[in-house]
This record gives C-alpha cells, sequence and structure tokens, in this order.
C-alpha cells in the first residue's frame, strides 16, 4: 500500500484481553519472539509502505504494551531497562515497528508522574484490555515550537481543536495524547488531552512520506472541535516544571530504537560478508570473512555497538533511580546519563548502518535486498533531537555544574 494521503479508519477494539508478562526476561523472550516474525516481512512493508496493522495488533495482544503499567494498578511494573531492551529487540527486525510503541510507554509515563489517581485506574486498565496510544504532540509550519492546538470549554464542554504531524502510531492507536494549549488567567497553559481516536472530528491521515521509517504512520491528525472530557485532560506543562522522569524516559526509548536498528545493520553486515561479499583482492585470502581490514572494521563496529549497549543499560538504571526518588539531582543525573546513550547509540547506529555497504560491496546496494532500509531508517530516526545539543548539556553539567533543560527532546 503506497502513501494515499486518505484518511485512515480508526483502528478496531482489541480482540482479546492480553496475558501479563510479570518479568524481565520473560518480555525479551516474547520480543525476541516476535522479532523473528517481523523481520521475515520487514523488507516488503519498507518498499510498498504497506502499514503493520497486524504486526502492531500482534505486539499489543503480547502483552507487552503493558509492561510499564504500575503494579498498583494491576500492571507488572516492570523497569525502563525492559522498556528499553524490548524496543531495541524489535528494532533489530523493524524499525519502524520499534517506533510504534515509543510514544505509548510515554504517555503511560506522562499519566504517571502527572496523572490523578482516578486517570491512572481508568487508563491503566484500559491499556490491560489491549487499547493503545499513539500520540499527537508536535505541529509544522511555524519556527518558534510554540504548540497552536487549543483546549477550550464552552457551555460546560471540552474541546480540542487544531493540526499535528509527526503523530507516530496515531494511526494504530485507541487513544491520541494530544499536546494542546488553553487559557487561563490569560496565560497559556499546556495540557495533555487524550482523545478517543474515533471521536467525531478526529482524522488520521497517512502523509508521512519520510525515506527512512516509512511505516511507523507518523502522519496528520486533524482536530476539529472534538469534544473531549476534563477526566481525560492531563496536566503536561506543570510536569516540567519540577523534576519529573517524562524527558529522560522519552529519550531513553529513542536511544533504544536507534540501538535496535544499529544491530540489525549489524547482523545483515555479518552475514552478508559470511555468505556473499568477496575479499580484496590484495588481501590474499580466499574468504571476504578473512581480510584483515575487514575484521579490523567488524570489531570496530562490535565494540561501538557494545559500548552503546552498556550506557543505554546504565541510563535505564539512572532513570529508575529518578522514578523511585524524583528530585533535583537525580532527574538531573538521570537526563544527562540518558543524552550520554543518544550521543553513542546514533554514532553506533549510523556506523554499523554505513559500513553493511562499505563491507559488503557493491553487490549490497542490489535494490531486491533493500538493505538501505537500514540507513534510511536511523538516519531519519537519529533528527529526532539533535546530538551537537546533547554534547552541550553533558560538557555543560561536567564543567559548569549546569543541571540540564527540563523538557522532553534533551
Amino acid at each position: 500500500m503506497s502513501v494515499g494521503f486518505e484518511p485512515v479508519s480508526a483502528a478496531a477494539p482489541p480482540s482479546s484481553r492480553p496475558p501479563l508478562i510479570g518479568m524481565h526476561d520473560q518480555a525479551v523472550e516474547v520480543a525476541t519472539r516476535l522479532a523473528e516474525t517481523y523481520a521475515k516481512k520487514a523488507s516488503e512493508r519498507d518498499r510498498e509502505r504497506a502499514l503493520p496493522w497486524v504486526e502492531v495488533e500482534a505486539f499489543s495482544q503480547s502483552g507487552l504494551w503493558g509492561i510499564t503499567v504500575p503494579k498498583e494498578f494491576g500492571g507488572p511494573g516492570l523497569s525502563p531497562k525492559t522498556a528499553a531492551e524490548v524496543i531495541a529487540i524489535i528494532g533489530a527486525a523493524d524499525g519502524s515497528l520499534s517506533q510504534i510503541p515509543q510514544n505509548h510507554y510515554y504517555a503511560l509515563e506522562v499519566l504517571r508522574v502527572g496523572g490523578s489517581w482516578e486517570q491512572k485506574r481508568f487508563f491503566y486498565d484500559r491499556v490491560l484490555e489491549g487499547e493503545r496510544f499513539g500520540n499527537a504532540l508536535a505541529e509544522v509550519g511555524q519556527k518558534d515550537f510554540k504548540r497552536r492546538t487549543r483546549l477550550f470549554q464552552e457551555g460546560g464542554e471540552w474541546f480540542v481543536d487544531g493540526q499535528k504531524f509527526y503523530c507516530t502510531g496515531a494511526i494504530f492507536a485507541h487513544w491520541i495524547p494530544t499536546l494542546a494549549i488553553a487559557e487561563e488567567d490569560g496565560k497559556q497553559v499546556g495540557y495533555l488531552a487524550i482523545v478517543p481516536r474515533d471521536a467525531p472530528g478526529v482524522t488520521v491521515i497517512d502523509d508521512w512520506d519520510g525515506f527512512g521509517q516509512r511505516v511507523t504512520g507518523s502522519g496528520s491528525v486533524r482536530f476539529e472541535r472534538v469534544k473531549t472530557e476534563e477526566r481525560w485532560v492531563i496536566p503536561f506543562q506543570a510536569s516540567f516544571e519540577t523534576p519529573t522522569t517524562i524527558g529522560p524516559f522519552a529519550q531513553l526509548m529513542h536511544a533504544a530504537i536507534d540501538l535496535g536498528i544499529g544491530r540489525g545493520a549489524y547482523e545483515e553486515m555479518v552475514r552478508f560478508i559470511r555468505e556473499r561479499s568477496r575479499p580484496w583482492i590484495d588481501a590474499n585470502v580466499e574468504r571476504a570473512s578473512d581480510d584483515p581490514l575487514t575484521l579490523s572494521t567488524v570489531g570496530q563496529v562490535k565494540v561501538k555497538l557494545r559500548a552503546a549497549e552498556v550506557l543505554l543499560d546504565r541510563a535505564a538504571a539512572a532513570v529508575e533511580a529518578a522514578q523511585t526518588e524524583m528530585t533535583e539531582g537525580t532527574v538531573a543525573a538521570a537526563s544527562i546519563a540518558v543524552a550520554e546513550a543518544r550521543i553513542l547509540t546514533t554514532k553506533a547506529g549510523l556506523l554499523a548502518a554505513t559500513k553493511l555497504f562499505e563491507l559488503s560491496g557493491t553487490s549490497s546496494t542490489a535494490s531486491e535486498d533493500n538493505l538501505d532500509r537500514y540507513w534510511r531508517n536511523v538516519r531519519t530516526h537519529t533528527l529526532h533531537d539533535p546530538v551537537r545539543w546533547k554534547y552541550q548539556a553533558v560538557g555543560n553539567y561536567y564543567l559548569n555544574d549546569k543541571l540540564p533543560p527540563r523538557h522532553g527532546a534533551l
């Protein structure tokens, strides 16, 4: 299916209540099983821009989309490390599929930090029933990063009106967390209005046409006087006025996506070298896998990926520590640890995707193999937030004891 710039129908209700995944190892096992299935048609989905409806439903029905629901609300309350590893495992098989649940987990973290007890009980239960969150946060057409989507009240009822883009996962979602601005005492205040996907006035359009992450469904959502309920509105701006884990948690998930794509590119590179590549004439060896310069470069890629894995685990531990005790110090330490991980997962992912072709040779560029999807995917996703600003934040933290800014894009 090609991008048709047409409205997309709402997702069907969950077919059943997913099982509860209660342990890290169990989540890894389930994700690994799914990844093996996803990998078989990942190239075909990418080439045809075929939205992965069946795969997303299998993902959520596996129980993986409920792993971060806190124990006090019936979930397993698994750690950020588990969520990150699940995303990385899926990302090695299909980079697009690994980005779709990122926004879901992000919404659950916003709810955990800023939601009321009643909101948590309601939405966490919906997740455990198999329902999915998407996102409608970003807007295009302006350079000031200010949001224009409005949350307003008329006749005692609440409405959302505006247009969003880069809405990854909204196509597949049952609920769309939407960043909207309300006027309060002459000031603009940001809220997250969690809007039902099938509400009248909601239009989701499959108009994402980036060269990478092609089937994330990261297109437009239009809200035309969409009626919502006050009980579905969560403070968002206020969640960044004090130290919270929303920002570092979000960035941890993004780092996991890049790591996963890098792992996938590395695995393809090793397979191609072993099975199809020829050694360079001056190497004087029979197999490409014995070429000394190839061996050296493969080692460089592996070490970079391994280092990125270690930094991701370290960052996940810092985020978990900050979740346990959210203070200025713990949240800042988590943000910096995650920024360090994102720097290295970006570098490692791009390196692996580039060396895939350099070491495999010209035959690896054949369109039928579609190996360029690894480079396209990691290059597209690593543009999400600029690494150059992460270096700046890390340097400022260690040199000047300057705490990093509190927002979701560090």
